[in-house]
């Protein structure tokens, strides 16, 4: 199993440590053909991704393309924010980004405090107590999944069921349905093997994603490989492995954009 392309990775514009240039070099020297800087989203209350920087991450992007070879998306981590499947990447906001990806994260502005309480709270109170969430909280997690996964044009969804649960079989099918990747994220250890599978029987299509906060950890693939080694999930669902690049419905999102401008 050998990746492709590694379209997760953060950079000093939210907490990572290295540069756009550092973490496109580490991508040259593994031989990925793509890298993604997908820093988090513009409400992240700590580490968010401020829009009048945008046009400086282009610059450096376009830089580090131009010096490494290796095509560089400019990409956000974004933030599901409601149950209604909002994120805080507006439609004005998708001019300026290539790939868009989305997942549920702490500390962050909710559209309102039920939001805040349905999607983090009370997915968080389970996880430090150790216990599974109520139905209800999985219901709620797997409306919000869905809703953000019909109404927004997501090529991935980052390290899902990491500190919050959700219907793994329904969200992958509405995945399956709307052309959005499933992440196997290989710095948070947030799915197992058989959920995997679960997934990969409903029809979702998967990419393997380091998650890099600095660049000797851009291309990292152990712990899929720990998770998927010695099994029989099918390797042919994961579309960023060996000579393998996704097809991602953003980019078509943003074509038929420009056709009916």
């Amino acid at each position: 199993m050998i990746l492709t392309a590694d379209y997760h990775t953060h950079t000093p514009y939210s907490h990572g440590k290295n540069t756009v240039l550092e973490n496109a070099t580490q991508a040259e020297k593994l031989g990925l053909k793509q890298i993604a800087i997908t820093d988090h989203g513009f409400n992240h209350l700590l580490f968010g991704l401020k829009r009048k920087r945008l046009p400086d991450l282009r610059a450096e992007i376009t830089e580090a393309e131009k010096l490494t070879g290796v095509k560089v998306l400019m990409g956000m981590e974004s933030n599901l924010i409601s149950l209604d499947g909002e994120t805080d990447m507006r439609e004005s906001d998708l001019q300026y980004f290539d790939i868009y990806l989305c997942g549920i994260h702490e500390v962050l502005k909710y559209r309102h405090f039920s939001d805040l309480y349905n999607i983090m709270i009370a997915n968080y109170t389970a996880y430090k107590l150790g216990k599974k969430p109520s139905a209800k909280v999985i219901f709620n997690t797997t409306k919000a999944y869905i809703n953000a996964i019909t109404k927004n044009p997501i090529d991935i969804l980052t390290h899902i069921n990491y500190k919050c649960c959700c219907d793994l079989k329904e969200v992958a099918a509405a995945c399956a349905e709307y052309g959005t990747y499933i992440e196997i994220n290989t710095k948070k250890r947030h799915v197992s093997l058989e959920e995997l599978k679960i997934m990969a029987e409903a029809g979702a299509r998967f990419v393997i994603d380091s998650d890099a906060h600095s660049a000797d950890r851009v291309g990292d693939t152990k712990i899929a490989e720990e998770l998927l080694s010695g099994s029989d999930f099918p390797l042919d669902r994961i579309d960023n492995i060996d000579g393998r690049l996704p097809t991602f419905r953003f980019a078509e999102y943003k074509r038929k954009l420009s056709e009916n401008a």
